[in-house]
């Protein structure tokens, strides 16, 4: 299942569409190229392909029909949204069947609420760009939750938190956010449902840091359909591949690595792959998964390959001890199933993996170097068997790791760590 997840995400990044004719932009708006960028969108056909030339321009850009959208690289063309919404939007909530669209090679800073936004459409492509600074109305309050003046109302009801994301991506499928650097933001990459269902995205080789406020790459369903008596939307199949992710979320500890939620009953969140990555010194563990409602489906992800250290606590989890993977579920939530924790490379945490939750979880062929190897901390069990414990002995061994909780089943262990990758 994960390999054939990996490698549909893989045709969208490969499969770029084919544009058709050329316009151009330019600050002075001469040589026959428009002066603005909007003014190029708005006189462009279908599948033209939009160059823009080096020079500052103004934000809250609107992307309404299938182009490209080139700029001249990320240090000499610059899209400032400076009182603006955001930076770029990517609008199919508007314009049904939206899709076909790629975003390279710009700056994109300053934004009120998110620096670029892409609703209800597909194979979008963000490449090569720099999203930095788009947090500019997000209103922090002493022993409050942040808040966002103005969003638009299908984002109210989850977004104070998520107020100043560099890229959000909302109700999209089938589409590619690769190369890009994503810093000093509120947060880096969002993944929503907000106003459709989102899934089999490919979020890859993003650098995602310093963003003080949030997580780094979420997520996370918003889905109020189920309680209402509608359909449920939904976040799944997304792939997260080969991301740098560093220092998010230490403003107020709020920022995982890479987090998976689901606040609301019998949403969706289900069947991610968070493969590939380095994840460092974030506000919360490196890969933060929480459930908060019954009725929830959020199973079936596979965290593999990853290298995990210097992360945060997840107080939701039972421990304060810094953690590399926590996965955690509130009183009443469901039975978690289906997780497999496989070849990840975690050290300098208090606690390398903690389940706190009903159900079962597997975690196969990880170096543990810390000396919590696992902790089970809720009612479920784990199979913790095949893991390197700092030794060839296995945990409760002089010099190796160990675990905390009952129901953690660790024989047999690897003998060396070379084993592991």
């Amino acid at each position: 299942m994960w390999k054939l997840c990996l490698a549909c995400a893989g045709g969208v990044l490969l499969s770029l569409p084919a544009f058709g004719g050329n316009l151009c932009v330019n600050p002075r708006g001469s040589n026959g190229c428009e002066k603005t960028i909007q003014a190029a969108i708005n006189a462009a056909s279908p599948g033209d392909t939009i160059e823009v030339a080096g020079g500052t321009y103004a934000g809250n850009v609107m992307v309404d029909r299938p182009l490209a959208l080139i700029g001249s690289g990320l240090s000499r063309t610059i899209i400032d949204a400076t009182g603006q919404p955001n930076g770029i939007v990517v609008d199919g909530l508007d314009n049904a069947g939206l899709s076909r669209v790629i975003i390279r090679g710009f700056t994109v800073q300053n934004a009120q609420h998110q620096g670029i936004v892409v609703t209800n459409a597909s194979d979008v492509t963000i490449a090569d760009n720099r999203v930095t600074g788009n947090d500019r109305g997000l209103q922090l309050t002493a022993n409050a939750a942040p808040t966002c003046p103005n969003l638009p109302p299908y984002f109210v009801a989850f977004e104070g938190m998520d107020c100043g994301e560099g890229v959000h991506l909302s109700g999209v499928t089938y589409s590619t956010v690769t190369g890009n650097l994503i810093d000093h933001n509120s947060g880096g990459i969002l993944i929503s449902d907000d106003t459709a269902a989102n899934h089999d995205n490919f979020i890859t080789d993003n650098v995602v840091r310093d963003n003080p406020y949030d997580c780094s790459i979420t997520l996370a369903t918003h889905d109020l359909n189920p309680v209402q008596g509608l359909p449920p939307k939904g976040v799944y199949h997304i792939t997260v591949k080969g991301n740098t992710v560093i220092h998010n979320g230490l403003a107020n500890g709020e920022g995982a690595g890479v987090g998976i939620f689901a606040p609301t009953p019998f949403s969706q969140n289900y069947g991610n792959v968070i493969v590939d990555n380095t994840l460092v010194g974030n506000g919360l563990p490196g890969v933060t998964l929480h459930s908060h409602a019954p009725g929830q489906n959020i199973n079936d992800h596979l965290i593999a390959n990853n290298t995990i250290y210097g992360n945060g606590p997840d107080p939701e989890s039972g421990t304060m001890e810094k953690a590399g993977i926590a996965i955690t579920a509130d009183p009443g939530a469901g039975p978690i199933t289906g997780i497999r924790i496989v070849g990840n490379r975690l050290f300098d945490e208090g606690v390398d993996v903690v389940f706190s939750a009903p159900g079962q979880l597997a975690a196969h062929q990880n170096n543990l170097f810390d000396a919590v190897g696992v902790a089970n901390l809720g009612a479920g069990s784990v199979d913790a068997t095949l893991n390197w414990w700092k030794c060839s002995r296995g945990p409760g061994n002089p010099g190796c790791g160990s675990t905390q909780g009952p129901n953690i089943q660790v024989a047999p262990p690897l003998e060396r760590p070379e084993e592991v990758r």
